[in-house]
């Protein structure tokens, strides 16, 4: 009889590279709802994660605060907090600061300190940059200049919690039963490459973007390379970072519509561009010149999210798994369709992805799933780029 383990594993190595989960669960009306569902769906998948990463972003959560930005810090050190606190009241106005709650548990050993604060941009701290800017720029700045101290969420009215365990024993230590918000995302992590480390939990996040990721980019180094030209530094120590980044860098600050951004970070195969119109292979050239360093290579499916916004994208050939589920005004993403029917058994329809095909849900719009924008003038113009 035949050894399956030698079929599958013919070089006996112990890397496990299908591996991590991820969920996301949007309500396109705006109506709020708790993490539980989520952190059931999310503990379905429980043996796709060993125990070293899981985490959850929840938008909508802070409407009491909503207009200031929502710095979620772990701190390593008391000395990296004093220094902290020391920076944020020379740059900022702290309207409130306090240790997140938490709840200790069995399954979570040596956590750091994690606090928050809501901080408002001083108007004459940031007079030659818009607010966001000024935000990333500092957030850059803490993460690279002080020791033992890592900022992790940055949005307004979103945050993301994160540590070392399992995404169900995650939500635990946070408290989580306690928020509430339209949009959640869930990550449970299977390090291959990179260390498992509170930092290096899922979801990676600037300002309100937040990225969740299974699988490998191996692109990683031209990538960061790239995004450094525009300020962002990668201190996290995984390669997931630079998704996060490249969608602020691609959609906030270029002002491209996700159906293009799609086509930076997964785009066509040569061979699939010589099928186009010689329209759209225009835009795919002039999108590979200009953001070359921008190309995700190896496996990957990714749930992007922002305000308003839930993003389902895989490479494109689609190495790694991404399955869609609608029920109403429910928009699901999921690495395993079972995740799904686990908390919605009765869905209008589910569907897997084409490779490369961003899936995206909108608040006021049930789903949006386009494929290829036809008329590329106006992207180019965009691009600074004549048609």
């Amino acid at each position: 009889m035949k050894d399956l383990g030698k079929i599958n594993n013919p070089y006996s190595d112990d890397k496990v590279m299908d591996a991590c989960s991820i969920f996301g669960m949007m309500d396109t009306t705006r109506a709020q709802f708790s993490g539980k569902l989520v952190v059931e769906a999310i503990a379905n998948m429980h043996v796709r994660s060993n125990g070293l990463g899981g985490g959850f972003a929840i938008y909508g959560l802070y409407p009491e605060y909503a207009d200031y930005y929502a710095f979620h810090i772990m701190y390593l050190s008391e000395q990296g907090k004093d220094e902290v606190e020391g920076f944020l009241k020379e740059r900022f106005h702290v309207i409130r600061g306090e240790e997140l709650p938490a709840k200790p548990t069995r399954a979570i050993v040596n956590p750091p300190r994690v606090w928050r604060y809501f901080v408002e941009v001083r108007n004459q701290e940031a007079e030659n940059q818009c607010e966001d800017d000024y935000v990333v720029e500092k957030v850059m700045e803490i993460n690279t200049k002080v020791k033992d101290a890592f900022v992790f969420s940055s949005g307004k009215n979103m945050a993301v919690f994160k540590g070392m365990g399992y995404p169900e024993e995650i939500a635990e230590y946070f408290c989580l039963e306690q928020y509430r918000g339209y949009l959640w995302t869930a990550h449970g992590r299977f390090p291959t490459n990179t260390p498992g480390w509170w930092g290096g939990a899922h979801p990676f996040s600037i300002l309100d973007w937040t990225v969740v990721h299974n699988g490998e980019i191996s692109s990683y180094g031209i990538n960061k390379r790239y995004l450094e030209q525009f300020g962002y530094k990668c201190t996290m120590q995984t390669d997931t970072e630079v998704i996060a980044y490249a969608a602020d860098l691609l959609m906030r600050k270029h002002g491209l519509p996700i159906q293009i951004a799609a086509k930076v970070l997964a785009s066509p195969l040569w061979s699939q561009m010589e099928l186009c119109s010689p329209e759209e292979q225009n835009v795919y050239r002039t999108l590979r010149q200009v953001y070359s360093g921008l190309l995700l290579n190896g496996p990957f499916a990714v749930i992007l999210a922002r305000h308003g916004e839930m993003i389902g994208l895989t490479d494109r050939i689609r190495l790694r798994p991404l399955t869609i589920g609608v029920k109403g005004s429910v928009l699901y993403l999921s690495s395993e369709e079972s995740a799904i029917r686990r908390v919605c058994p009765n869905l209008d329809k589910s569907w897997i992805p084409m490779g490369g095909q961003p899936i995206v849900g909108c608040l006021g719009k049930p789903l949006e799933c386009t494929a290829m924008v036809k008329s590329s003038t106006n992207i180019l113009m965009s691009l600074g780029v004549g048609a």
